[in-house]
């Protein structure tokens, strides 16, 4: 299976079109920005598709973060990602940035709460964390860091993501053992792509996971009133 894997969620702009099961990708570029995704992501496909044979047209699903992230950067990433589905007539996928985040954590035998954790302003964080084992102990969520280190008890914890360092800061203030795996402002493209290609299409719907309402809002007494 030949997958297109698209990331716009945070501060990166990145793809990578890679043969499910193989550890290197066919083509793959990530370009670290907070802002223009929109102008960026369209000419790096298309450098991506001059590299492997047969372009977009040999591809068999395309795998799309659809957050939490930036509302902007979600929108980018995921009309295009529609968008070369519907053309190419295959099956487009969502991966959510948290399981981007904590995929890379779960292999191998390390030790601990696998945290994935997004700086989300004001306070708080996006956040979710996986016992060893798989059981749920924070499902995805918006919250902040001290109702986060309630959840997530006495640790240790492994965190990834932009908020891991704060995390960590305040699960050792709270007398909690942490270990920091990962700063980054943007999960690995590969990863996304490699859950991408596991994925069920039925259910990995490309739908927007918000976890939160924008910040703007319509002042209503501002309004035309509609006749």
């Amino acid at each position: 299976m030949r997958v297109l894997a698209i990331d716009t969620a945070l501060g990166a702009c990145s793809a990578s079109i890679v043969e499910a099961g193989e550890p290197v990708a066919l083509a793959a570029e990530t370009i670290p920005m907070d802002r223009g995704h929109a102008e960026a992501l369209m000419p790096l496909l298309d450098r991506l598709s001059a590299q492997v044979e047969g372009g977009f047209e040999s591809l068999d699903r395309v795998a799309v973060t659809i957050g939490p992230g930036s509302y902007t950067g979600l929108r980018v990433g995921i009309s295009a990602a529609r968008g070369i589905g519907l053309a190419a007539g295959i099956p487009v996928v969502g991966v959510a940035t948290l399981s981007a985040f904590l995929a890379p954590l779960m292999v191998g035998d390390r030790r601990g709460l696998f945290t994935a954790a997004i700086d989300a302003k004001h306070g708080h964080i996006y956040i979710q964390a996986i016992a060893p084992g798989g059981r749920t102990i924070i499902p995805p969520g918006l919250m902040t860091y001290r109702d986060a280190i309630r959840l997530l008890g006495s640790g240790p914890i492994l965190i990834a993501g932009s908020a891991s360092a704060m995390l960590a800061a305040e699960a050792r203030a709270q007398g909690v053992e942490a270990h920091i795996s990962d700063v980054s402002g943007f999960p690995e493209i590969a990863w996304v792509a490699r859950l991408g290609a596991l994925a069920d299409p039925n259910q990995a719907l490309p739908k927007p996971l918000y976890l939160r309402e924008p910040d703007a809002k319509p002042q209503d007494g501002a309004r035309i009133a509609r006749q």
